[in-house]
């Protein structure tokens, strides 16, 4: 008898290997090259990264996001937009053309730039693309981001890359377009028969090009418009939105595959939630006030730079001499932000507390109040740190909602539409205009940019001095994502404070 292989596979039998095994089998890793500037994401990154750089790349591109979809919502100007995004791109989302450097394209720096865009796009691809409304505001957002740097990028590598990308365009031949003339001449703002004679022409389907065609920048025949060279950039755009839904469409089928890494799962799911109101960390030095001692004596003076959530506690806290325990924990870390002190915090809560005796307040609340600041409970190192940290808005909006007879959470969110509007009249907010404004961001789930219109509204005053005379930069004049950033700002907006209090000494008002 003859001994077969051990190592040989039976013809007769199936060779039933599992997908996995055969999904990376033969996995390649190698390091992409980026010989231009712009990218329409075609190819998805191979190379290894560190999950710390999986998360913060992916963070940082999360805040431009974020920005411009602000400056959409509130109907700024392609100019005003460029303005207001240009030093955040610089602090988080560098991306320098290849005329920057003398080494160009392979430029260390220039790589590293690209290789962080390129990551960078395809993991957010990865945590919007669960569901249809996440695919729909990314695709749109990612666009506008591409169509700024678009604007923006060397003439002579924007074209580059243009023709690097083989777009198949229909040219239109020389006798169509003297046939044509006249229609094209009449239908296109703006072009001299010069251009018409010399210039290049495309023929494409309308619906590539719906900016043009809303615009009537574009004579459009048998379902086809004519679209001139020098409006290159729609056609692009087109493109560039076309092939993202269609990436996104197939990267939602994908997804499934992801449920067992929990490793990557948790930073994607954070990242989704994210999408609805960015995060924000709170250093020191971003909340508290240089020069401005806060004391439990100067909370309820400072009230009315409070944003609508926190001031909507304290007047419940004020009403009700009590908040229960989400309520004192959103509250206490809010003043613990201000720079209040353990001590002064203790005898501000043992003061708003007047219905209970001292030995009730020690028993059932002071213990809370320390462990908030690290003064007790808890592992060493958070003790080290100082405790907990103040709520941001993404925090509050979707953690913990409040239930009957709660008064934590965010307004925008947790109130009905009339309570909100009968809240926001007694703060001071009567403008019919920013009401329906207010209204309508809560509709479509714009919370954070409800609660930015009203600080707008309030301190518009204050908002145009410091425009004018430039003593605060555009990067000081984000969208405020964090409650003691709105305490912050409105302070010194109020005081007088310049550069957004940088290094200034103001006094507190007791």
């Amino acid at each position: 008898m003859i001994r077969q292989p051990t190592d040989r596979i039976d013809p007769k039998r199936r060779n039933i290997i599992s997908h996995k095994k055969k999904q990376f089998a033969n996995a390649t890793y190698k390091q992409q090259e980026y010989p231009t500037r712009l990218s329409f994401y075609d190819v998805p990154p191979t190379a290894e990264i560190t999950l710390e750089q999986f998360e913060q790349w992916a963070i940082d591109r999360l805040r431009i996001l974020a920005e411009l979809e602000a400056c959409s919502f509130r109907n700024k100007t392609p100019a005003e937009t460029a303005a207001h995004i240009a030093p955040l791109l610089q602090k988080y989302l560098p991306l320098y053309s290849n005329t920057s450097s003398s080494l160009g394209a392979q430029d260390e720096k220039l790589k590293l730039e690209r290789q962080k865009d390129h990551y960078s796009h395809f993991i957010l691809r990865l945590a919007f693309s669960s569901t249809e409304d996440l695919r729909r505001r990314f695709a749109r957002i990612e666009s506008a981001l591409f169509k700024l740097r678009f604007q923006t990028d060397d003439a002579r590598e924007r074209q580059a890359f243009i023709e690097s990308l083989d777009f198949n365009w229909e040219i239109v031949p020389e006798d169509e377009k003297r046939e044509l003339g006249s229609h094209l001449l009449n239908a296109t703002p703006g072009l001299r028969r010069q251009e018409l004679e010399e210039g290049g022409w495309f023929k494409v389907d309308w619906e590539t090009v719906p900016e043009l065609v809303e615009s009537r920048r574009v004579f459009v025949k048998k379902g086809k418009a004519y679209v001139p060279a020098r409006e290159q950039m729609s056609m692009v755009l087109a493109e560039f939105g076309a092939r993202l839904e269609k990436g996104l469409e197939l990267t939602s089928r994908a997804l499934p595959r992801l449920d067992e890494d929990d490793r990557l799962t948790p930073i994607l799911a954070h990242l989704s939630k994210n999408f609805a109101t960015p995060d924000a960390t709170l250093a020191d030095a971003d909340s508290a006030l240089p020069g401005a001692p806060i004391t439990a004596a100067s909370v309820d003076g400072l009230a009315a730079h409070f944003p609508l959530c926190m001031r909507n506690l304290h007047t419940t806290l004020r009403a009700n001499s009590h908040l229960k325990h989400f309520g004192r924990l959103q509250y206490t870390l809010f003043l613990k932000g201000l720079g209040l002190s353990l001590e002064d915090c203790l005898l501000f809560w043992r003061r708003s507390f007047r219905l209970i005796t001292d030995d009730t307040f020690a028993k059932e609340y002071r213990y809370n109040v320390r462990h908030a600041y690290g003064d007790v409970g808890g592992d060493a190192l958070r003790r080290g740190r100082g405790g907990y940290a103040p709520f941001s808005c993404q925090k509050i909006l979707t953690e913990h909602p409040p239930g009957s007879g709660e008064s934590h959470g965010c307004p925008y969110r947790h109130f009905g539409a009339d309570n909100l509007a009968a809240l926001l009249q007694t703060t001071g907010v009567t403008d019919r205009d920013v009401l329906r404004g207010v209204r309508e961001d809560v509709d479509k789930k714009r919370f954070h940019i409800a609660c930015n219109r009203v600080f707008e509204w309030a301190h518009r005053a204050e908002l145009k001095r410091v425009k004018e005379d430039g003593s605060w930069a555009a990067a000081e004049l984000d969208v405020i994502v964090h409650p003691n950033t709105y305490f912050k700002r409105s302070y010194l907006l109020r005081n007088g404070a310049g550069k957004g209090g940088g290094g200034a000494d103001v006094e507190m008002e007791m």
